[in-house]
């Protein structure tokens, strides 16, 4: 178990020194190169080397790539922290190495948005035309540092968050054979199905709008820092995006203007094309020799589909590997804070961030680096989010669990009940403690309006910034609108743990031609209040075929599945679960008109109210599949 390791670990370290840049400057000496790949672009980067480095005593690199700065830049400049990643590792002193990928800050070459993976492995021409990838620009990096710094033991790791997160992810193709470890973590994987673009379809407008505002800046050359291409400090983002109206005014004179090439991509590729399946880094997970240790969050709101399915995508293509999976009550990154102990209105009961690093991230590159200790844990390590406990198993998700359907009734109830056509939602109901299954007149649907000037909020109260705390917040404040379904079980009698990927199947209906779904699982308190535990946006266009969008027949019940991202929570004997239903989140997801137009270029007469209807009759019931762990 987790704790156990921590313990013996705490045990040995009664302090921690401080890490700043007196620190870094007495114990290591920096190095500023410009590192040629293969085609002759130079990527810059720097190295941190400990003093006593020599033959006698040689140590590990450990390297980050990334697009947000491998600075400060100098060789005067020291990094003000570390300068590993962690205190826990600068104190175990590796050689540590930064570096801007290909097109970012001081880096030569074209910057690639998710650059596409070489899918025929390592190529090895080399001149101006050759062709390159992170791979291989991973690949030609590491065979540089082998012969150009010395003291070093051969060995190299690699380790990322979210965007750093996709490079080290791209390192494990046809990895260069000193490669020994990796840590994908929060890693951007797929951004069309369930990374930071897009969710299903549906685009994360709130998110991307902000972020691209900088990251999106023209570079023409090298550059140290990047400016913003607009001031953004709105004091009321649902006002601002509200009044910002259809996305296509996101290219105004005040804005974008058509100076952000990957907004523009974005907007472009509105549909699951080449452009983006070739940004999906899955496929060119084969043939992976470092051992792999994935880490993600429970609570994070960029990335938390990365984590999961890069360890899926390794374990299914790569029988043996050496591959194991973290998951903390972490929002993005949250585990490499000095304390992690509690958020928002949640507490742990622990240090989470600093268990994860001293029981397993610290331990893991030492191991495969150092031949230091030992590194034997499960693997899945994954914490519960309703009993505030690290749970270990052999699998993710766990081999021991059991499908379990919960129906979305008339009545706003949801229970586990098999409805039968004669004798519609009258069958018995079964494990989630509902007494009686009584319904005289069962209604064939439940309906709401979905209106797109006034779009459900995907948070409570106002906010000039995103609020953080939305994955798990009281979710009361939403179920008071008309436009917001709500269905829960009675009381439970027992505690109900579901661990896995959570599937809705809607029978829908809409008046319109697309519409929007969003499905919540709550944990509703005793008290009342109602926690989110997880939610998901699907773009209805999209119900069958991300490539082949298809409009809806107005008022024809359609049956629309998909995947919300796993969990592992125990929903407490006398809680109850609830569903919640809507079509709008906004705006951390755009508005959809509600009509079948490209909404990349959708003019303001295109967004129209209409009638969503939920089915829950025998013909059609609407239901919640989850995976239940059982003892």
């Amino acid at each position: 178990m987790i704790v156990c390791l921590l313990a013996t670990t705490m045990a040995a370290r009664a302090q921690t020194r401080a890490q700043d840049s007196t620190f870094v400057r007495q114990h290591y000496i920096k190095l500023d190169r410009q590192i040629p790949m293969r085609d002759g672009v130079k990527l810059y980067t720097t190295i941190y080397v400990p003093k006593d480095a020599s033959a006698a005593k040689p140590y590990p690199f450990l390297m980050t790539r990334t697009p947000y700065s491998a600075g400060p830049y100098g060789e005067n400049n020291y990094r003000t922290h570390g300068p590993g990643p962690s205190r826990e590792l600068s104190e175990e002193q590796y050689i540590f190495v930064y570096q801007d990928v290909r097109g970012r800050y001081l880096s030569e070459g074209q910057f690639e948005e998710m650059t596409p993976a070489l899918r025929a492995g390592q190529a090895g021409a080399t001149g101006p035309t050759a062709p390159h990838d992170e791979s291989t620009d991973t690949f030609d990096t590491i065979e540089w540092l082998l012969q150009h710094v010395p003291g070093n033991n051969g060995r190299v790791g690699m380790l990322g968050i979210s965007y750093p997160g996709f490079y080290a992810s791209a390192a494990l193709p046809a990895a260069h054979p000193a490669l020994k470890a990796v840590s994908p973590q929060a890693p951007v994987t797929d951004e069309f199905i369930g990374d930071d673009a897009r969710h299903k379809g549906a685009f994360f407008l709130l998110d991307n709008f902000e972020f691209t505002n900088y990251f999106d800046v023209p570079r023409p050359q090298p550059v140290a820092d990047y400016q913003e291409l607009f001031k953004f400090e709105p004091k009321d983002l649902y006002t601002f995006f509200l009044k910002l109206g259809p996305i296509k005014n996101a290219n105004g004179p005040a804005y974008f203007n058509n100076r952000a090439r990957i907004w523009n991509e974005y907007m472009q590729h509105e549909t699951y094309d080449a452009y983006w399946q070739a940004r999906n880094i899955r496929p060119a997970l084969k043939g992976v020799k470092p051992a792999v240790l994935v880490v993600g969050g429970w609570f994070d709101a960029e990335d938390l589909y990365g984590a999961l399915n890069t360890y899926k995508a390794i374990e299914k293509q790569n029988p043996g590997a050496t591959n194991r999976l973290v998951m903390g009550p972490w929002t993005h990154g949250a585990w490499a804070r000095p304390e992690w102990s509690k958020f928002g209105p949640l507490s742990f009961g622990s240090n989470t961030a600093q268990t994860f690093r001293l029981a397993l991230e610290t331990p893991f590159f030492n191991f495969y680096l150092k031949d230091k200790g030992s590194f034997n844990p499960a693997e899945a390590t994954v914490f519960d989010t309703g009993t505030n406990q690290w749970k270990s198993h052999s699998a993710w998700p766990p081999a021991a669990t059991k499908t379990r359907v919960l129906y979305l009734l008339d009545g706003s109830k949801l229970a586990v009940i098999n409805p039968k056509a004669s004798e519609a939602l009258k069958g018995s109901i079964k494990n989630l403690g509902v007494k009686s299954a009584k319904v005289k007149t069962p209604k064939l649907y439940t309906q709401y309006l979905s209106d797109p000037a006034n779009p459900v909020p995907y948070t409570d109260g106002v906010h000039a910034e995103r609020n953080n705390e939305y994955m798990i917040e009281d979710q009361r404040f939403a179920a008071k609108r008309p436009d917001v379904l709500t269905f829960r079980t009675e009381t439970l009698p027992n505690d109900f743990t579901v661990a896995g990927p959570i599937t809705a199947d809607l029978w829908v209906s809409t008046s319109g031609t697309d519409a929007d779904f969003i499905v919540k699982v709550i944990d509703e308190l005793p008290d009342g209040t109602q926690r989110l535990v997880r939610a998901e946006v699907m773009r209805g266009r999209f119900r069958n075929s991300f490539s082949k969008p298809e409009a809806f027949v107005p008022n024809m019940p359609t049956k629309v599945t998909y995947e919300l991202p796993d969990v592992l929570h125990t929903f407490k004997q006398g809680h109850r679960l609830m569903v919640q239903v809507q079509s709008s989140w906004f705006p951390l997801v755009d508005r959809n008109p509600q009509t079948f137009v490209p909404i990349a270029t959708a003019e303001e007469k295109d967004f129209q109210k209409a009638t969503i209807r939920l089915y829950h009759d025998a013909q059609h019931p609407s239901a919640i599949r989850v995976l239940v762990l059982t003892p």
